[in-house]
């Protein structure tokens, strides 16, 4: 995946392959997108240090920009195809409501995390949504159980938002630096995906453990 994707790197492709992956994974869960995105961030990192070591001064400040631009895309990209990704399943949803809804219900769990999801949302505690979207499935039951429960746009887009920018940030970070540190290497690819599926076994965590407080009227 490492040398796939650094023969990417560079060009537009590897943008595209990243946003399609993290758009999709809404519907397919397992596709490997936090893989992806720490992959490429890590051949970017390791192509900066590279060309930073041989080249000269001026022009390895100049390259350090450069660099630098391009995993804060790679961040931006991750980001919206994130929020994208969220939009559509929740419209999907939105519009397919009693198809979904009867997909949820056979699922106690799922009308579990849909009935605190609707809880949270209405009463401000969106938090959930950012948790979710590093959970396993998490952005999936999230997105498809607004739609459902028919939530606002305005209940749902910003905390999708904060959700994909925080995921992003986390993930991009994690490949950046591992690629500093360890060099492109399985290693440090290893180890980011570690941290990354420890995020989400603390996200599924907390997210069980936040309890559900009494309607007030």
């Amino acid at each position: 995946m490492l040398e796939s994707l650094g023969s990417l790197s560079g060009t537009p492709w590897v943008y595209v392959v990243v946003s399609c992956s993290i758009v999709l994974d809404v519907f397919v869960p397992i596709l490997p997108s936090g893989i992806l995105v720490i992959a490429a961030a890590t051949t970017s990192a390791d192509a900066g240090g590279a060309a930073h070591a041989v080249g000269r001064v001026e022009a390895a400040s100049v390259h350090d920009g450069a660099h630098l631009a391009g995993v804060f895309a790679l961040l931006l990209c991750a980001a919206t195809a994130s929020v994208l990704g969220d939009m559509v399943a929740y419209r999907l949803a939105w519009r397919g409501g009693d198809r979904f809804d009867r997909a949820i219900g056979r699922s106690r769990r799922l009308t579990a995390a849909q009935r605190r999801l609707g809880t949270a949302l209405s009463r401000g505690g969106g938090i959930v949504v950012v948790l979710a979207r590093f959970a396993p499935a998490g952005r999936s039951v999230v997105s498809l159980g607004a739609g459902v429960a028919h939530r606002t746009v305005r209940e749902f887009l910003p905390w999708s938002a904060l959700a994909g920018l925080a995921w992003a940030a986390y993930s991009v970070s994690l490949g950046y630096f591992g690629g500093q540190w360890l060099g492109t290497s399985w290693v440090s690819t290893a180890l980011s995906v570690a941290a990354l599926f420890a995020a989400g076994s603390a996200a599924a965590f907390l997210m069980r453990r936040r309890p559900e407080r009494p309607v007030t009227h």
